[in-house]
């Protein structure tokens, strides 16, 4: 059993310089739970940055066969965490036991998926070879590789308390693309991330990596985030929160003397577009599964559905009341946190109040300060499309159903939405071959365009793409889950007429990586 401290750790030691505490929080009894956490200081903050930048010039040096194996020891030693890991977790969120144990193998996955891709690699490097005797001047020999770009800053979700947080996929990315890592705990889970922590420790000297290559530091403040995206010596972020905070951290980001990319998953309502011809065949099928994604986690997953657009039809009135059905008979559920809870409650009551929108269910309420009810609204397109505002993200478990009266209001809603992560499309498949407009259009807002599926469940593989657009994404053109997720965390650069022993190993020729030669 692994003792908490509250402390941060950097540089390989676990340590504190200011007696300022606070709290994580048990949704599910509405007490704190009994540790308590340093908030850090501006000192610690320096010490960490300054850590970092110190281990990086070594940690850039190592093989990826050395990395790979310190990604592989870091997920064995998140397994060997056992049930004290899924307890922490489950006292600081809430969160189902099988929910957190797949979570927990999700984390572990990625980190292996990384692994995997150091050893064989899925990104090609590209060389041209020298041609001195071209007319009218002769070709110098230049490669094509990555370099990663120095330490880089990862602040904890509070939605995911393993998959994006401590040892999530930021930090294993950017572990695997070279590039030291400090991890601002998210306050709602700090003794997850220090449980976390430790494993990664262990790995770090199971795998003889300087100590600086990983660090942690607490704080329920907003000055450590601002501190860290403003430090110098710090060359990317990694965030995954709300869009007010991200447009924040972002601001700072591109505002200092030398600006650094700022990869910020902010939200995303993840519209359901659903052709008529459908809709008339699987009223009551499509409503059920709209109500059960939505319920998923108590709709605080980041790929929620939260907006339906339909046609009037007569079809359209089964489909709303067996979603009415289904919203009505939802048991209230327990938020990440009380702020998370309140704001919900608020935005609720808004909607409730609000002249355009129809309540057309609500679930059952909790007494707990985090228990929340789901909630179903409807709205005229017409409505809708005059007021962005309704466009937002409300994050938990609740929807709006977007009625148009003909195709063309229909495909006015698409044009008019924000960046999102995903939509899907729901047709039949003559309809679906038909609707090659609204694809297209659709196309440009999303990072993931799904055909017949909900958005719910994010596979961590080599073709996923998790961005989009803003507000979805701050770096539309990236991706924060799956194999791709590294190149956020490095940049090309070109070797023209390096020698061959001291070129990169996968620039040698001969060399056993995916080369493109010209």
């Amino acid at each position: 059993m692994i003792k908490i401290t509250g402390q941060h750790y950097i540089n390989g030691q676990w340590t504190n310089s200011t007696n300022e505490t606070f709290s994580s929080y048990n949704p599910c009894t509405d007490k704190e739970n009994p540790w308590q956490f340093f908030t850090a200081s501006t000192n610690d903050i320096n010490n960490a940055v300054s850590t970092a930048a110190q281990a990086f010039t070594q940690y850039r040096n190592t093989t990826t066969e050395q990395r790979a194996q310190l990604l592989d020891n870091i997920a064995v030693e998140i397994e060997r965490l056992g049930e004290q890991l899924i307890t922490t977790v489950m006292n600081e969120t809430a969160l189902p036991q099988l929910r957190v144990e797949g979570e927990r193998g999700r984390t572990c996955s990625q980190l292996r998926l990384f692994a995997n891709n150091l050893r064989q690699s899925i990104c090609p490097v590209y060389i041209d070879k020298a041609m001195p005797e071209r007319q009218p001047l002769p070709r110098a020999d230049s490669r094509l590789t990555q370099i990663p770009l120095g330490p880089v800053v990862v602040f904890g979700a509070s939605n995911f308390p393993l998959a994006f947080s401590t040892a999530g996929g930021d930090t294993a990315s950017a572990l695997a693309a070279g590039c030291p890592v400090i991890v601002k705990g998210h306050p709602a889970h700090p003794a997850t991330s220090e449980l976390v922590c430790h494993a990664i420790d262990r790995a770090i000297k199971q795998s003889d990596m300087p100590r600086g290559i990983f660090t942690l530091v607490q704080a329920n403040t907003s000055q450590a985030a601002q501190q860290l995206v403003n430090a110098p010596l710090i060359k990317a972020v990694g965030f995954t929160g709300s869009q007010h905070v991200g447009d924040i951290l972002n601001s700072i980001a591109q505002s200092r003397p030398v600006p650094i990319p700022f990869y910020g998953e902010l939200g995303s309502t993840n519209p359901q577009f659903i052709l008529p011809k459908l809709l008339s065949n699987q009223p009551v099928a499509l409503a059920q599964n709209q109500v059960n994604s939505m319920l998923m986690g108590h709709g605080q997953f980041c790929t929620s559905p939260g907006l339906v657009v339909v046609e009037e039809s007569p079809a359209l009135d089964i489909f709303v009341s067996e979603i009415a059905t289904g919203i009505a008979a939802a048991n209230p559920g327990t938020m990440l946190t009380k702020g998370i809870a309140s704001a919900y409650q608020k935005k609720l009551t808004e909607y409730s109040n609000h002249p355009n929108l129809t309540l057309i269910a609500q679930g059952q309420t909790g007494e707990g300060h985090c228990q929340t009810p789901a909630a179903i609204f409807s709205i005229a397109a017409t409505d809708f499309l005059s007021q962005p505002v309704l466009h937002e993200e409300l994050f938990g478990p609740c929807a709006l159903i977007v009625k148009c009266q003909s195709k063309v209001e229909f495909e006015q809603v698409a044009q008019s939405l924000p960046g999102q992560l995903t939509a899907s499309i729901h047709g039949t498949e003559a309809e679906i071959s038909d609707a090659l407009s609204l694809i297209h259009e659709v196309a440009q807002h999303v990072g993931r365009l799904i055909f017949n599926q909900l958005p719910t469940g994010v596979e961590v593989c080599h073709s996923m793409q998790h961005g989009g657009p803003y507000p979805a994404s701050t770096a539309p053109q990236t991706t924060s889950v799956g194999s791709q997720a590294i190149t956020r965390f490095t940049r090309p650069i070109c070797l023209q007429n390096m020698p061959q022993d001291i070129l990169p190993n996968e620039l040698k020729d001969g060399a056993a990586t995916l080369q493109i030669i010209n």
